[in-house]
């Protein structure tokens, strides 16, 4: 299965490209710059969504839906945010076809132009603003803390399977308060969020900190952010949270009557992630032999695959794999017996490894004389016998479970560990943004002008400024100028 897969070493775009595919978790549409999401990743993506839907709903959110198409005049009434997506903005203009009088097909009907153009909507503030202008009146009916699972279009040129496509999944956040004390906590609540989701599910370690004015969400007053490190050295949002100060209550006049008896403005937040998350799941794990997925979010945790010769064997080892398959539910695991007749047990094997399953048990009719099963690790493709009377199958593959979770996570970590360096010359910063990638981390003098100028420069941009960033007195990178605390630069997504 996963013979001729590209090495990371020599093409790691191509490697990624391969992967998705070969994997089964999407492909490209006929649709230009759109993905279709196959069964499997979508497994993939639902676990992730399970699992975040939980957590916001312990944070006291509720989830609701919005209308895909936003009128244009809703997009004007905040200049930074229009100014921020108007270049992606897909544009509906017209309600209806016809047949063509010629014979080609359907046109576009002239007569059907709509009076006034509606945008597919590349993020939801706008819409849902305007809606919260009926919703809110008094401090009673605040907070609104309120999130969606929708889809969004951004008309991207150059895209790459989830990682940047012109439709993508997400879920997006839009909570409503009565203080900016409120708001703030609110937008710091939901990237530790994300940060936890990512650590404990994803096995992703990530950097949490503050974007810069260049980098900030349009509209928004201030961002937060969740970085992480890819196998190749670049960076990559894997989630953000902003605080909206009262820009958009201001722009639809959304006011609310106050305990002391005045009339104020709203404060607000929104937050969000997005099938992004796949990419950084497959970049941040994977190998030259495929997938590697924390068990967590693995749609099957355990495959079992039958050894066997003939009807007889194949029943005797049916009947073992059943109970092995039954105790392990019980337990919560999710598990698959292979029990396919068109596939041989290496092509299995191979299959499995390649979409990243995180035990292989094998059983054969040695196994059943011997009271064994053979235990396969993705995380480190090694095998070891079990003796099934040494302990319970349950405890021992939830251990095994357990212990890759945590080794995947440590992985990654000392990956982003050992690729965080501290530079403080421009030639350094140079040499090692190409010589070995990773964060640099680096002092800045706070203008938008050197940020813009390394970015020219090298195309690395700042990525964060760290939430635990150290107050210490240096001078900037490029310039030179006094600044007061180091940032991380990279190449990103």
């Amino acid at each position: 299965m996963s013979k001729g897969l590209p090495k990371r070493s020599e093409d790691y775009s191509l490697w990624y490209n391969e992967l998705v595919k070969r994997a089964d978790l999407a492909e490209n549409s006929a649709v230009r710059g759109c993905m279709v999401i196959k069964p499997y990743g979508y497994s993939i993506w639902e676990k992730m969504q399970a699992e975040l839907d939980r957590m916001f709903k312990e944070t006291g959110h509720t989830n609701a839906y919005f209308p895909l198409f936003i009128p244009k005049s809703y997009l004007s009434k905040e200049a930074s945010h229009v100014e921020g997506f108007a270049k992606e903005c897909a544009v509906v203009t017209h309600y209806r076809l016809k047949n063509d009088e010629n014979g080609r097909g359907v046109v576009v009907d002239p007569e059907a132009k709509l009076e006034e153009e509606l945008i597919v909507r590349p993020t939801s503030e706008t819409v849902i603003w305007s809606t919260y202008k009926n919703w809110i009146q008094s401090y009673r009916d605040l907070p609104l803390l309120v999130n969606q699972w929708a889809n969004v279009v951004r008309w991207e040129m150059r895209t790459r399977l989830f990682l940047r496509t012109a439709e993508f999944l997400w879920q997006e956040g839009h909570t409503a308060h009565a203080t900016k004390e409120e708001a703030e906590a609110e937008t710091l609540q939901m990237m530790q969020v994300y940060a936890q989701f990512a650590e404990e599910f994803m096995a992703l370690p990530v950097v949490r900190g503050r974007k810069t004015e260049n980098e900030r969400f349009a509209g928004a007053e201030d961002t937060l952010c969740i970085e992480a490190m890819m196998q190749d050295g670049k960076a990559l949002q894997a989630g953000t949270s902003h605080f909206l100060g009262q820009n958009f209550a201001k722009a639809f006049d959304v006011k609310f009557a106050t305990k002391e008896g005045g009339l104020d403005f709203v404060w607000g937040t929104s937050w969000g992630v997005s099938t992004r998350l796949m990419g950084a799941l497959i970049m941040a794990h994977s190998d030259d032999n495929g997938l590697v997925l924390p068990p967590k979010l693995a749609p099957m945790q355990v495959v079992i695959v039958p050894i066997y010769r003939g009807d007889d064997e194949f029943k005797a080892v049916s009947a073992k794999a059943n109970e092995l398959v039954s105790a392990l539910r019980k337990a919560g695991v999710s598990v698959k017996f292979d029990d396919r007749d068109t596939h041989k047990p290496g092509w299995k094997f191979a299959e499995y490894e390649l979409k990243g399953v995180p035990l292989r048990i094998a059983l054969g009719p040695r196994d059943l004389e011997n009271g064994t099963v053979e235990i396969a690790r993705r995380d480190t493709l090694t095998k070891e016998s079990f003796g099934l009377d040494s302990m319970p199958i349950e405890e021992k593959v939830k251990a095994l479970l357990d212990e890759i979770q945590t080794s995947i996570y440590q992985k990654a970590n000392d990956f982003k560990e050992s690729h965080t360096t501290e530079v403080n010359s421009w030639e350094e910063f140079q040499e090692l943004l190409e010589s070995k990638g990773g964060f640099l981390s680096a002092h800045w003098d706070g203008t938008s002008e050197t940020e813009d100028k390394i970015k020219e420069l090298t195309k690395a941009t700042i990525r964060c400024i760290p939430l635990d960033q150290k107050e210490e007195s240096g001078k900037c990178v490029l310039t030179g100028k006094p600044s007061k605390g180091r940032v991380l630069f990279a190449k990103a997504y």
